[in-house]
């Protein structure tokens, strides 16, 4: 079993991780800036700014990250940052990371520009480039030596559409997945089942990755 850390492990995204991997018998620390209103069974939790997340890196086998670009994480390059920060603790400390980024990241078709850099309604914009900023940074300067996957969900992500768990989804690469109908979906469940599946079972390194039905 592994000791994994979540940082951001109170939000849609992180719950989810850090509830399946507890299921699974992983050891799971979450680190966000308050305590949840339901705590998931076998989960520690810590609390703090996101400046000081990386107190729960020290002994860890996996960092995941699942922050998003709002509130005081907001502004061009914050998060970035930040991320750079917990990469260069994971680094040192031989723990494999694993980012949780932005479906914005992917390509439509192989080598078309990423969605991110086409038109974005505003409202997303901000936190679409950002997420972009920190896989390219990953891809072209991550610490020599961090075990790194960046993973970016289907397009119909998010607490808005929740999902159950089906136990089935496919993973692929920086081209974005599709079904027959032209939609792009996953639910909060199955995502955390393929990270946490990922985590034991790790077959991808230094790369970017994407899930969806």
């Amino acid at each position: 079993m592994s000791t994994i850390a979540v940082i951001g492990g109170t939000g849609y995204t992180g719950t989810n991780i850090a509830r399946e991997a507890a299921s699974r018998g992983h050891g799971v620390v979450s680190w966000s800036r308050h305590l949840p209103a339901a705590p998931v069974g076998g989960v520690r939790y810590e609390t703090g700014a996101a400046a000081d997340a990386a107190a729960i890196i020290p002994g860890a086998d996996v960092v995941v990250l699942t922050l998003s670009p709002r509130g005081e994480l907001a502004g061009k390059g914050t998060q970035l940052g930040l991320y750079q920060e917990y990469a260069a603790s994971a680094a040192e400390t031989g723990a494999r990371l694993i980012v949780v980024g932005g479906f914005s990241s992917l390509r439509p078709a192989p080598d078309e520009p990423r969605f991110a850099e086409g038109e974005i309604p505003e409202q997303f914009r901000e936190e679409a480039l950002e997420g972009e900023s920190i896989r390219a940074w990953l891809a072209g300067s991550a610490p020599e030596g961090l075990d790194w996957v960046f993973v970016s969900p289907a397009g119909g992500y998010g607490s808005w559409a929740a999902g159950e768990k089906a136990g089935v989804y496919r993973v692929g690469g920086e081209v974005a997945l599709f079904d027959a109908e032209g939609r792009s979906e996953i639910s909060g469940p199955d995502f955390a089942d393929a990270i946490v599946n990922e985590i034991e079972h790790p077959e991808h390194h230094r790369t970017h990755l994407s899930v969806a039905y």
